[in-house]
Parts: structure tokens; C-alpha cells; sequence
């Protein structure tokens, strides 16, 4: 089946490849303008951000993720959970987690509404059909859905242009990866249509045990410009089938044995160890966007998108030894010698199915002095999760497991529901006091209220919860310009609610416990001051921020057993730092770029908790131990964060044709030490690290087209190292301290060859 989307796609793009020329260029100008949604900063916006542009999107290594290909941004680090880049990748700014990242795609928010995630694996390939991502450091302009409080990321797909174009890229490398992709366009026909298709096919077999991947996208726009109005339908698909990698290794097998992966481990009757191949994470996720605007004048826009995204997917596990009860048998449940408490190895699903609709409207006005936007998004997320037990050791294939529905769903053992909505209004604006000094302020106001009903997946418990929050976010500033220099301040409140998976934890524990603790909003105080001067040969820039939170949410180092970090509010902390850039380009054919971060990152007055058992057999709870600390470092918060890179066409000025455009890179990132948790603990840490990437390119005219050729080396010096690790430790009277923890090794060096055509 994807043969043939393969080739439908090529085929019809080819036959675009002829069709009419677009009348009026200035459409095009136009179209590029309307779709740019609000939440993206201007350049005399006083927020700190940088921008990435189509080309270099186009030009990343194949196999990378939009993390992956991010990581060389100011105060960006990205890991991998199987190691390469096909699969779930993550990524923080300034140390904040995805989960503390507004992640936007034209105007309508990405983020997970329970979670607050975005789960990277679930858009496979999509570099390929971005124009361009703008990410803004600190709170940044107000945005639509979760709340930044590290970072936004703001992209917009890839614009239609007067001319029909088409693409095809193909790249295999290193564990048995190979993807596929093929876009195309029309281009502005004479009545206003357009039409664009992109299809990418994606499978590896990843570095590390059972990290194999098998993703594909599809991408599909038609739209209508004409006068002053535009209409824009986008459809948006990705589906995804990879290995569980979230556990990670015991550092102790990096020495013998890298690849390591507990997941899916079992002993046969022999007592032979074997692997569960489909101990898999399977998702599918449409999102459907309708966009119309309408340009009354040419200082006033009013745009406006409704979106609907359909999600489902399961993770699918094997587990040993598991007692019956576990899985919503009763506890008088008898079938022949087999009882409730009856232990056997399992296979169950982990289901989740939502839906997700957003309402956008914007009204944008410019003038000589004066850029002013307001708008309004509503938006209503339910979603259900329920467990499927597939198959129990001690029952056997033969059992019917259906009589097992608790919710009207076949065979389920739990079901609960999430069901959030949420109203969002802001008012932006830039009035220019004098011709050299704009000033900046933004007004947000978030309502949301969340609902959680019926049965947890561990011990059966409820999970009733009902909340409603309140948010007012503001934002001031002030920007100077002059010739080549710019100078920025400005001061930004925000809030952040607690997650789904967050609250769902800290309601476990009150179930088991008899607490009552409860999560509280996040707030944050972001001050950022910056100077950036630009040439045509040489560019650099500072900035100062200071983000000053309250009640943070920060992990303890724990992993809940569906593999989320489980957070604790904690009263202050900090982030401070200063962020360093430049450019310079001493000959036309030489690019040479760098990025410092230099931070500290502190929690203040923090306790930290260890669960306390009597001995490693009974697992009988005596409560908690304290630690006090009066500072501490934030885990997975390095104080210094650096990237160089190197672009170099050699032959641009001594070559005639094609062998003009070959192009060698080389990048390096560094990332220093990382702390697992916050205690600060020297055994608990990731060593600093430096990576190096190189690239090597050419490409050359064919017809009308041009083919182009690419090896991308990634961690070109062979380095043997992890990105990201969790870590979970509890004190028993019988042997003193017990750990358990997970680090995501990343592969070594690997390789990658590309094949493309495009006109």
C-alpha cells in the first residue's frame, strides 16, 4: 500500500509539473502573510527568539526529528530514546521539559491537552513540510494552548508559491533505516486554486534493542485565493508503530552492553530468555484545519481557523509474573485451579482515543505606527483511556477475556476519562513612540477547567477530579533600533496548570497514602534583556534572562509505571543565564556560527522525599525520610550549553556548473553536566559531553530540476555517551539504599545517504 502512495504521488506531481503559471505574483507575497498567526514575534518584538528558514529545514540530516534538527538553537538539548532520530526524541530550552514548551502549528496549539506534551513521533518528517519555525526563549508573546514556561515553538507550513514544484527524497543508512518522501504543489492556478500533497515513509531498526520504528505522514492542502479573501482546507496525518524504549538501561550495562532494553523480557519454560518483539507504542493522529481570511483593507486582517484533531493509539506490553486481580478479575474469580491471586506472565494494551476541536479568530491591523492583534481560541478536549488484557500465562490463548468489560469496551480492566476546555483572549500591540523606539505590550487571559471520572489503571482506584483555573498573563516591553543594532527589555508573568498525568500521580498516591496533597499552578516572572547587531558579514547578539518561578513543577527522579516523571511543586526557583550568538561570514563560500549559554538553575529551601520499607521480600511501607537542602541544582539543567558550525563551499568561486554548490558542514554541540534528580550528587549525574556532526552535499542541474546528493555522518567522533537518564531511590531498614535507574545511551557514529530531485 505505500508502494502505491509512493507512486500515485510522483505521478501526480509530474503531471502538475505543466500546469499554469500564476497571473499576479503579489498573490503569492499575500498568501505568504495571512497565514502567519499571531503568536509569532516581529522583529521589533522584545522577546527573545531566533528563526529557522525552509532551506536550512530542507538541508537537515534525513532521520533527524524537528528536535534533532533544533539542536543546534541557543539553549537547546535534545536525546533520544533509541538513540538516532526515528522514534521519541525530546528536547529542552533553558532546561525546561517539552511539557513546559507551547508548541504551535499555524496558530493551533500541538500540546497534548492532558499531558501538555508533544509527542515528536507522532508527525514523522515533518521538517519536510515547514516554511519555517520561529523559537522563542523565556514566556515569549502569548500563544494558544499550554502555557510556555521555557520556550514556544511556533511553526508554520510550507507556503504555495506561483510556480508548480515537486520533490522526491530518498535516504537509507545506518540500522536498516530508510525513509522515503515526495511533495508537490500546483502552484497558484489562474482561478485561485491550489493543491499540495507530501507522503513520507519512514522505518528503522534503531540502535538500541527493540527501538525499531515504522512511521509514514501525509500532508495535503487545498486552497482558494482570490481578491482579498483566502480559504485553505490542510489535512495532516501521522501514524507511527515503535519499540518501548522509555525505560532506558541500568548504568551499569553501558559498559557491557550498550543496546540494553529491559522492555519485553521474559523466560520461556526452558528458562531461556527471550524478548517480546511487539512490546510496541502504536499511535494515529489526524489533524484537519480550516483556514479563511479576509483582508478588509490593506491595514486590517481578520483570520480564522477551525481545527479537529482524532487521536488513538495503545502501547502493547509483556510483563511476568502478574496476578490476575491486577487486571479487574474479582477476588472470588475461580476457572478450574485458577484463582484471582493466581500469577502468570500477561499481555496488555494501554489504550488512549480523543478528539480535539479548537476554534481560532484573529483581527490584525497595521499601520504606520501602530501593529495591534486580538483574538480569541476555544478549544475542548476529551479524551478516554482503558486497559485490554490480551492474554494471561495461566488462563491461556483459549479464554474468552471479553467478560471482562467494565466501561461497554471489550475487555477492559480500567477506563477513565479527561475532559478539558479552555478559552483563551489576548490583545497585542507595537506602537512606535519614535522613529528608533517601539513599545511592546501583551494581555492574555486563560480559562480552563479540567474533569477526570472513573477507575485508574493501578489498584482500581478512582480518579474523580474537577478544577477550574483562572489565568491573567502580561507582557510589556521595549524595543530600540538603530542601523545595524537592536536593544530589547521587557518583563512577562505567566501560569501553567498541572498535567493530566501530574495530577493523576499526586491522586494515586493521596488514594494509598490518605493525603489530600494537591498540584498548584505554576507561576512564573521572566525579565530578558537583549542587544543584537547585524552586517552583511557579521552578526552577534547577548541576552540577559532571569526567570523567576513559583510553585515550579519539577520532577523527583521517579517514573510512574507508564513511564511519566512524576512532579512535586516546589516554592522558588530560578533560571538565570546569559545567551551569547554569532555569525560571521569572512568570504562569500564560509559560514561560521556559535551559541553560549551560561546558567544557573536553583531550587530554593527544597525537601526532598524518599519512600522508607522494611526490607526488599515485604516492601512494607514505613513512610517517608526527608532530606533538606537550602540550594540546589535543577536536574536535567546544565550550567553551560555551546554550539559551533562550520559551512564551507570550497569551490563556489574557483568551479564553473554544478560542482559550485558542493557544501561541507561540520557542527559540534556541547552539553554540560546534568544531574539526575535534584539532590546535586556526583554519582547521579551526566558527564558534559561534545557531539559532532558533518555533512557533505552537492547538487547539479538536470532539465529543469536539480538532483541532489548528501552523506550526513552523525557523532562523527565516535563518542560513547547518554543524553538523558531517570533515576528512582528508596531506604530499607533491612540493606540501607535501593536504586533503580534508566540512561538512553546514544548511538555511535552513524551514517546517512540522501537522493533527491526537485523543480
Amino acid at each position: 500500500m505505500r508502494g502505491f502512495y509512493f507512486f500515485a504521488a510522483a505521478a501526480a506531481m509530474l503531471l502538475w509539473q505543466n500546469a499554469a503559471r500564476a497571473q499576479e505574483p503579489e498573490r503569492k507575497e499575500r498568501l505568504d502573510s495571512v497565514v502567519v498567526s499571531a503568536s509569532r514575534a516581529g522583529k521589533h518584538t522584545p522577546v527573545t527568539y531566533t528563526m529557522v528558514g525552509k532551506e536550512t529545514l530542507r538541508q537537515s540530516n534525513p532521520i533527524n526529528s524537528l528536535p534533532m534538527t533544533l539542536a543546534l538553537q541557543p539553549s537547546v538539548v535534545v536525546s533520544h530514546e533509541g538513540g538516532t532520530g526515528i522514534g521519541y526524541s525530546k528536547m529542552t530550552v533553558r532546561g525546561s521539559k517539552g511539557s513546559q514548551i507551547n508548541v504551535t502549528l499555524n496558530g493551533i496549539t500541538l500540546n497534548d491537552a492532558e499531558s501538555q506534551e508533544v509527542f515528536w513521533v507522532n508527525i514523522p518528517a515533518l521538517t519536510g513540510i515547514l516554511s519555517s519555525v520561529q523559537v522563542q526563549r523565556g514566556l515569549g508573546t502569548s500563544a494558544n494552548g499550554a502555557g510556555a514556561f521555557g520556550a514556544s515553538i511556533n511553526m508554520n507550513t510550507a507556503f504555495v508559491g506561483a510556480e508548480p514544484t515537486f520533490s522526491a527524497d530518498l535516504s537509507t543508512g545506518s540500522y536498516d533505516t530508510r525513509i522515503v518522501t515526495v511533495s508537490g504543489s500546483t502552484g497558484l492556478l489562474p482561478s485561485g486554486l491550489y493543491f499540495s500533497l507530501a507522503f513520507s515513509a519512514n522505518e528503522t531498526e534503531g540502535y538500541i534493542r527493540n527501538a525499531w520504528g515504522d512511521a509514514s505522514s501525509v500532508f495535503a492542502v487545498a486552497g482558494w485565493l482570490k481578491g482579498r479573501n483566502s480559504l485553505r482546507l490542510t489535512y495532516l496525518r501521522g501514524e507511527q508503530a515503535t519499540g518501548i524504549t522509555w525505560t532506558g538501561a541500568p548504568l551499569s550495562y553501558l559498559e557491557t552492553d550498550r543496546t540494553y532494553n529491559p522492555e519485553g523480557i521474559y523466560y520461556d519454560a526452558a528458562g531461556r530468555e527471550q524478548y517480546y518483539r511487539n512490546q510496541s507504542d502504536n499511535y494515529r493522529q489526524q489533524h484537519i484545519q480550516l483556514n479563511w481570511t479576509h483582508q478588509f483593507s490593506d491595514s486590517w486582517t481578520w483570520i480564522s481557523t477551525l481545527n479537529y484533531t482524532d487521536g488513538y493509539g495503545y502501547n502493547e506490553r509483556y510483563k511476568m509474573e502478574k496476578k490476575l486481580s491486577a487486571y479487574g478479575f474479582p477476588k472470588d474469580f475461580r476457572y478450574g485451579d485458577v484463582t484471582a491471586k493466581t500469577k502468570g506472565d500477561v499481555i496488555f494494551r494501554k489504550t488512549m482515543s480523543n478528539g480535539y476541536w479548537v476554534f481560532n479568530s484573529e483581527a490584525k491591523y497595521r499601520g504606520d505606527r501602530l501593529d495591534f492583534v486580538a483574538g480569541v481560541n476555544a478549544s475542548r478536549y476529551d479524551g478516554d483511556h482503558y486497559g485490554e488484557l490480551l492474554w494471561h500465562q495461566a488462563l491461556g490463548k483459549s479464554y474468552d477475556y471479553a467478560p471482562l468489560n467494565v466501561r461497554g469496551t471489550s475487555n477492559n480492566w480500567y477506563l477513565n476519562n479527561g475532559l478539558k476546555q479552555e478559552i483563551n483572549l489576548f490583545a497585542r500591540g507595537e506602537y512606535a513612540l519614535l522613529p528608533w523606539l517601539t513599545a511592546y505590550a501583551d494581555l492574555q487571559y486563560r480559562g480552563v477547567r479540567l474533569d477526570m471520572s472513573g477507575i485508574d489503571d493501578e489498584d482500581d482506584l478512582p480518579m474523580d477530579f474537577g478544577k477550574t483555573w483562572q489565568f491573567f498573563n502580561p507582557r510589556a516591553g521595549l524595543t530600540a533600533v538603530a542601523g545595524g543594532s537592536k536593544f530589547y527589555v521587557s518583563a512577562a508573568y505567566g501560569h501553567r496548570e498541572p498535567g493530566r498525568s501530574d495530577i493523576k500521580e499526586i491522586i494515586e498516591s493521596n488514594n494509598l497514602e490518605g493525603g489530600d496533597r494537591e498540584l498548584k499552578p505554576e507561576k512564573m516572572l521572566d525579565i530578558e534583556a537583549g542587544y543584537n547587531y547585524a552586517s552583511r558579514r557579521f552578526s552577534a547578539g547577548a541576552n540577559i534572562y532571569l526567570m523567576e518561578y513559583r510553585d515550579m513543577l519539577l520532577e523527583t527522579g521517579e517514573l510512574s509505571q507508564s513511564g511519566y516523571a512524576i512532579k512535586d511543586n516546589v516554592d522558588r526557583s530560578y533560571r538565570r543565564g546569559v545567551e551569547l550568538t554569532a555569525a560571521w561570514m569572512p568570504w562569500d563560500n564560509l559560514t561560521l556560527d556559535a551559541n553560549l549559554t551560561l546558567s544557573t538553575n536553583k531550587i530554593l529551601d527544597y525537601t526532598k522525599y524518599y519512600e522508607h520499607y522494611d526490607n526488599l521480600d515485604d516492601w512494607t511501607y514505613l513512610g517517608q525520610d526527608q532530606v533538606r537542602f537550602d540550594k540546589v541544582t535543577m536536574l536535567m539543567s546544565p550550567s553551560a550549553v555551546a554550539m559551533g558550525r562550520l559551512s564551507w563551499t570550497p569551490l563556489q568561486n574557483i568551479a564553473r556548473g554544478s560542482l559550485r554548490s558542493t557544501t561541507l558542514a561540520l557542527d559540534a554541540k556541547y552539553v554540560g553536566k546534568q544531574y539526575w534528580d535534584n539532590t546535586e550528587d556526583a554519582d547521579r549525574c551526566i558527564p558534559a559531553y561534545w557531539v559532532s556532526d558533518a555533512s557533505l552535499t552537492h547538487e547539479f542541474q538536470l532539465g529543469t530540476g536539480k538532483i541532489g546528493l548528501g552523506l550526513h555522518v552523525n557523532n562523527l567522533f565516535n563518542r560513547l555517551y547518554y543524553a538523558d537518564a531517570w533515576v528512582y531511590r528508596a531506604f530499607f531498614d533491612e540493606s540501607g539504599w535501593y536504586q533503580e535507574e534508566g540512561v538512553f545511551p546514544q548511538a555511535p557514529r552513524n551514517f546517512m545517504l540522501r537522493l533527491s530531485y526537485r523543480f
